[in-house]
């Protein structure tokens, strides 16, 4: 198994990751048409990724099996071009939660108490208490959250030992969830902007958060309040965001935004830079020596789970439940042959499989073999089937029923 690193990873990943490997190269500068290239030319099975782009033109023709994204979000691998190609595709869900959620308070404490511009300023030889001296605290202020995955849950952690008040929205979260965590649940993302203080984004990209806080949800937001995105910027109307910071007063310390280079050096120029109500790191959430490690660990993990069974962890393109129309349940001694024979039966009809398990009964003397297919079998391919003297029966079930 050839493995290609293609961006800066720890070293105690490289040393995990070179006795699962027959060849490890690790190429961190490797970036579009050269990472393209090589992934030809070396004809690697696993590439290991963090903030670089994977394209469909990068998989074309090549030999790759899996990709990891050794952090949270995907969205720089184009995931369905890598189904198309039957590329698994996986990440490291929440081994960074801690990291974001630290830098998300560090921007919460920095824009109240404007630390950035005290350091700046005292930098120029000036002193300036008088000005400096003004800020809210957060003690009793309310904290709005949008997103509760792990990074959203580490956050209200936090905001209890600062003594803070949190209403969060969320898709999944039930009124008996949020009375579990002991915070309040908003059922529009607009009712969170009403009633914080401060709000914080932590919501993966996906088609349904492209773009969700627009000028709504901005308009909404308190006068003076505070904006926090450490997720990422294609869930912000970026020019709904700059007019509710130009004219309603609002604050934003940002992680991510529109136009940031995409690698770890390069110039932004874009009008957040020099905007006295933005502060803004340079995508650093997840960049901590801990959150790292734990990366790192978990990209080991699997590489080392797909070399041995073949199960990729944390996939993320592989179908939830059943995917197929229905369900052909096929009871048969454990005989070499047997589920050839099914599958030349579903052949000769043109019905496709869309996943099927054989599970092995105790003594391996039988098994009961699931298929799902896409459409319902005629009842000759039925009898076709049964036809094989190693088979006891077989039925055929609508997969909602079956479920």
């Amino acid at each position: 198994m050839k493995i290609l690193v293609a961006d800066a990873f720890e070293a105690s990943g490289l040393e995990g990751l070179r006795p699962l490997a027959s060849e490890l190269l690790y190429e961190p500068d490797l970036k579009d048409e050269a990472l393209g290239q090589r992934i030809q030319e070396t004809g690697v099975d696993v590439l290991v990724v963090r903030s670089t782009k994977v394209t469909e033109a990068m998989m074309e023709g090549s030999r790759l099996s899996l990709i990891i994204r050794a952090g949270a979000g995907y969205n720089t691998i184009d995931v369905a071009a890598a189904s198309r190609k039957g590329i698994f595709v996986s990440n490291c869900p929440g081994k960074n939660s801690q990291a974001v959620a630290e830098l998300a308070f560090g921007l919460m404490l920095a824009a109240d108490r404007h630390i950035p511009d005290c350091v700046s300023t005292l930098r120029q030889g000036e002193w300036n208490k008088k000005a400096f001296s003004r800020a809210r605290g957060l003690y009793g202020r309310t904290l709005g959250l949008i997103g509760m995955g792990k990074i959203g849950q580490e956050m209200i952690v936090r905001a209890r030992a600062f003594g803070m008040n949190i209403v969060a929205f969320s898709r999944w979260m039930t009124p008996d969830v949020a009375a579990t965590l002991g915070i309040g649940r908003a059922t529009r993302i607009e009712e969170v902007a009403l009633q914080s203080d401060f709000v914080s984004v932590h919501v993966s990209l996906t088609p349904e958060t492209r773009g969700m806080l627009g000028e709504s949800f901005f308009q909404s937001l308190r006068p003076g309040s505070v904006f926090v995105n450490t997720s990422r910027a294609e869930v912000v109307d970026q020019a709904a965001m700059l007019k509710a910071i130009d004219e309603n007063g609002i604050f934003a310390a940002l992680d991510v935004f529109e136009g940031e280079p995409t690698t770890g050096t390069g110039s932004y120029d874009g009008p957040l830079k020099n905007h006295p109500q933005v502060y803004c790191t340079h995508h650093i959430g997840a960049s901590t020596d801990q959150a790292q490690e734990a990366v790192a660990e978990e990209t080991v993990r699997i590489v080392r789970e797909y070399k041995l069974t073949g199960q990729v962890p944390n996939v993320v393109n592989v179908s939830k439940g059943a995917s197929g129309s229905h369900l052909l349940v096929v009871r048969h001694l454990d005989r070499v042959g047997v589920l050839a024979h099914v599958l030349d039966a579903l052949k000769d009809e043109g019905i496709n499989v869309q996943e099927m398990e054989n599970i092995v009964l105790g003594g391996a003397e039988s098994a009961i073999a699931q298929i799902s297919v896409d459409r319902e079998p005629s009842d000759s391919t039925l009898t076709k089937v049964k036809l094989n003297a190693n088979i006891f029966d077989c039925n055929i079930f609508p997969i909602a029923q079956a479920s």
